[in-house]
């Protein structure tokens, strides 16, 4: 239901037309009823939680939605100039890829690692042993990889594959990835991120300029990365069918194309 409720925000934060191949809740109910849909099912959720009687459960998952909330701001902060560190500047820095990357835990890994680390509480886990760390651990690093493959399919994939438009995350003024990659190959990236990709043919020379680069190779290398992670820290979990399920689960995370 949080989960949900996120996408039904962000479709309207964002200004989808479409999710899943089909209208967006926006475009088919308009936009208030979809805030209050999104707010409806946080409301469900937050029951749903209070009835496990589980203050640990219910405090990781509330901070899911603070960092939902706070991964937004960001989100909506880093698409300025200012905001980005972009002033005067001609490379890309750690600083903006840590933001990058922090907004990335924030709207996506977080949900997956705090709801991990929740179903091994609520599956008896006691205070100081480690497989709450071992769950937080695989959620957050599978949670970035996902993200990052998102990243990387909205250069790669068309609306066809994604069900979404192809190019949104430009289109809205945003710096992922592969786009903050290829302006280190290439600083003419600088300018365009800086206007936020808003003057005339800006999304396509952005598009042209990562193929041009190795901006995809390297998120997706990234990706694989905090995918690897994810699997190496099952390591200390017995063989077993479902330890099995979440290694091929890191799998398909970043072989996935849509």
């Amino acid at each position: 239901m949080i989960h949900v409720a996120s996408l039904l925000h962000d479709d309207v934060i964002d200004k989808s037309p479409l999710r899943r191949g089909v209208p967006s809740a926006p475009v088919a109910f308009g936009n208030k009823l979809t805030i209050l849909a999104g707010d409806f099912l946080l409301g469900r959720a937050s029951t749903t939680l209070s009835r496990l009687g589980d203050n640990e459960v219910v405090e990781l998952i509330a901070s899911v939605i603070a960092n939902l909330v706070e991964g937004e701001i960001l989100q909506l902060k880093s698409v300025h100039a200012e905001e980005l560190g972009l002033g005067g500047v001609q490379s890309v820095g750690a600083e903006n890829f840590n933001i990058y990357l922090q907004k990335t835990y924030l709207k996506t890994a977080s949900l997956m690692a705090k709801g991990a680390r929740a179903a091994v509480v609520l599956g008896g886990c006691k205070e100081g042993e480690v497989w709450k760390e071992i769950a937080y651990a695989y959620g957050r690093n599978l949670g970035i990889a996902f993200q990052l493959v998102d990243d990387i399919l909205d250069y790669e994939s068309g609306e066809a594959a994604m069900g979404k438009p192809g190019g949104a995350d430009l289109k809205l003024g945003l710096a992922t990835g592969p786009a903050l990659f290829a302006w280190e190959e290439h600083p003419e990236m600088g300018p365009l991120i800086k206007r936020k990709f808003q003057q005339e043919g800006d999304v396509e020379l952005a598009r042209d300029l990562v193929r041009r680069s190795s901006g995809v190779e390297r998120t997706r290398d990234l990706a694989r990365m905090h995918a690897d992670k994810a699997r190496e820290v099952l390591a200390p979990l017995p063989e077993s069918d479902a330890k099995g399920a979440l290694e091929v689960l890191t799998e398909r995370v970043v072989k996935r194309t849509w």
